[in-house]
């Protein structure tokens, strides 16, 4: 299948006076057209970096090494309308906090109408009936009220699905999906992922999705062609159709992971964590010791 997006030994680091910390190290993917990549990973691995980088929106200050290209061309052009035609029309972002998005000094409406006039040639009257059928898209209730509010004026739910329909505004064939769901309740975050899903089936969108949680990634990459990475240190810790990697795991802490989910098997109680020798190792191969218990070579 041909990659839509793809990495080469991909590196962001930042330097400190005399020091360099590596935030992403050495990573290389591919995402195909009409897929999912879920990369699962707890906080401080390195994921939202990485999916930041990948489409060339890493912080001021970064070193960034190996290669990006999507469709075959870099992800970061040097001519600054060809930038915001990828990164608007081509590629689409959806944060973590909405407001990051958001404008809090304008209606949805006028966001939206904002968003299309760059990438439609539409008259006034017609972007707005269009910001209603984009809302509409991301399954809002009564979208010609709420293109009049601002968003303070909404659930967070509904802000999220402001943004993803922002996000959709040019059409494009790539949403990078930064925890989308984490900020919300259990019941509204399933939701937003369930919609996303929608949207990559009815659209034809691939999605890099990025979280902490196990289940909200097998949620969403549970189609044969969508892959999980796992990340830990700002590595690809592991990577592979979802369908392996979450029921049949290869490296020691994505089974410790996997462990770790809550179960009626761990006694009432016990908290399951990931041993610390797992972090610490140099990753090799994965050896079961005891139900529910694994280590790698070298940790043992």
């Amino acid at each position: 299948m041909t990659a839509l997006l793809q990495a080469r030994d991909l590196g962001v680091s930042f330097r400190y006076g005399t020091r360099t910390s590596q935030v992403v190290r050495d990573v290389s993917l591919d995402i195909a057209e009409r897929s999912v990549l879920a990369v699962l990973g707890e906080s401080g691995s390195g994921k939202t970096m990485l999916a930041r980088t990948l489409i060339g929106l890493e912080p001021a200050g970064a070193e960034v090494r190996g290669s990006v290209e999507f469709a075959g061309r870099p992800t970061r052009p040097a001519r600054p309308a060809a930038r915001r035609r990828l990164l608007g029309r081509e590629i689409g972002l959806v944060s973590q906090d909405p407001a990051a998005s958001l404008d809090a000094m304008r209606t949805v409406g006028a966001q939206l109408a904002e968003v299309l006039r760059r990438h439609e040639r539409l008259d006034r009257r017609a972007r707005r009936d269009e910001a209603v059928r984009r809302l509409e898209q991301v399954h809002i209730r009564h979208p010609e009220q709420v293109v009049r509010k601002y968003p303070s004026e909404l659930s967070g739910g509904m802000r999220q699905r402001v943004s993803i329909a922002l996000a959709l505004c040019g059409r494009p064939r790539l949403l990078v999906a930064d925890e989308p769901s984490s900020a919300l309740d259990a019941i509204v975050g399933a939701r937003v992922v369930d919609l996303l899903d929608e949207l990559r089936r009815t659209t034809g969108t691939s999605i890099v999705f990025v979280t902490h949680d196990i289940a909200v990634a097998a949620r969403i990459a549970h189609e044969p062609q969508d892959r999980v990475a796992v990340m830990l240190h700002g590595r690809f810790v592991e990577q592979g159709p979802a369908a392996e990697v979450l029921t049949r795991p290869r490296h020691a802490y994505t089974a410790s992971l996997l462990a770790g989910e809550p179960s009626a098997a761990i006694p009432r109680g016990k908290l399951a964590t990931v041993p610390r020798e797992l972090r610490d190792a140099d990753w090799g191969p994965l050896r079961q010791v005891a139900d529910h218990h694994w280590v790698c070579e070298e940790a043992a």
